[in-house]
């Protein structure tokens, strides 16, 4: 195992994630962490030439993937840290999987915000009981506020994706969808996957390789964000350009993680960058043919298949649709074709 079962006994030198850690945090998020399916589309399959199962992220409790690294983190506190309270910092899909987790074990949350985000995701956040700091992403550092309201209250930091247990959470996601194709007698050539600070593909890929070690695990992210396509090919963690800008709200870490990027160097068959217009004309598709609301963020994978920057045709493949949460006047807008 890379890391010990105890919050307060990390092992991070080197960090690992196994399939064990994550079949472990499928134990404590079972009857809390929905199962969503794996569902099948035929005009999907037509449109693509292959067999095209797809992971709603979008179902799952809080509108994304994010509550079952938060749930697998804090659950594993002791009473006291508990007490204190957790303080996250997050665009707003962590918030609202770190307010719920927190308000289902009984523990004060603070989430640190950008002024920017979604109106949806923060009011959502205040609506699990959490309090929410308001900050400027563009010329304050939301990891020093996060540090300096925890220093105050003793509270412990929980980041994003960055922290094995919130890696091994997410990772459930890769282990049922193997699980869930194989019972419908499917093995796996490809899954496509969204990638910000890449907790949940680190966790994802982990758990697919482990289980399914030929099948190809590709990542999407915004062009302009693509920090982490950049950095495979280079080879070392590469950085965002601060005047970048997307509608990709979930997806926008300025560098890959330090605990993540190894995980996903390593597993990646490849990243592919997709455009606003490319990720709206998705959304439109997964509406209007899918019959599914999906944000931005939550779209990119889906839009690698559709422009065919990742090719399935002829393959079986896996495709996440990693959240739900969607600003309402954004989404009216990219119905209308206006983004």
């Amino acid at each position: 195992m890379g890391f010990g079962a105890d919050a307060g006994e990390l092992d991070l030198a080197p960090m690992t994630i196994s399939l064990a850690d994550i079949q472990a945090a499928a134990g404590r998020l079972k009857g809390q962490a929905v199962e969503t399916p794996l569902i099948e589309s035929p005009a999907l399959n037509a449109r693509l030439g292959g067999r095209i199962f797809l992971k709603p992220e979008t179902l799952q409790r809080a509108g994304a993937f994010k509550f079952r690294g938060a749930y697998n983190r804090l659950s594993q506190l002791g009473d006291e840290e508990k007490a204190r309270g957790v303080v996250a910092f997050s665009s707003g899909n962590h918030a609202q999987g770190v307010a719920l987790a927190a308000q289902l074990l009984g523990i004060p949350a603070l989430i640190v915000m950008p002024s920017d985000s979604p109106a949806i995701k923060v009011e959502n956040t205040r609506g699990y009981g959490a309090e929410v700091r308001l900050y400027d992403r563009f010329t304050e550092d939301r990891v020093a506020i996060a540090a300096e309201i925890a220093a105050q209250r003793g509270s412990t930091i929980v980041p994003p994706f960055d922290d094995p247990h919130i890696i091994a959470g997410q990772g459930t996601l890769g282990l049922e969808i193997v699980e869930q194709a194989a019972a419908r007698g499917a093995r796996l050539d490809t899954v496509i996957c969204c990638v910000g600070g890449g907790g949940l593909m680190a966790g994802t890929s982990t758990a697919v390789k482990a289980l399914s070690p030929d099948t190809a695990v590709w990542g999407a992210e915004p062009a302009g964000f693509d920090e982490t396509r950049r950095s495979l090919e280079s080879g070392r963690r590469e950085t965002v350009d601060p005047a970048a800008r997307s509608i990709c709200d979930a997806l926008l870490s300025p560098t890959p993680g330090e605990l993540t990027w190894p995980i996903n160097q390593k597993n990646l068959a490849g990243i592919v960058a997709v455009t606003d217009a490319e990720v709206a004309e998705a959304m439109r598709y997964a509406f209007a043919t899918l019959k599914l609301v999906v944000e931005p963020g939550g779209c990119v994978a889906l839009t690698a298949a559709l422009t065919g920057k990742v090719d399935l045709k002829g393959r079986t493949a896996a495709i996440v649709l990693s959240g739900g949460n969607v600003d309402p006047e954004l989404f009216a807008r990219v119905l209308r074709g206006e983004i």
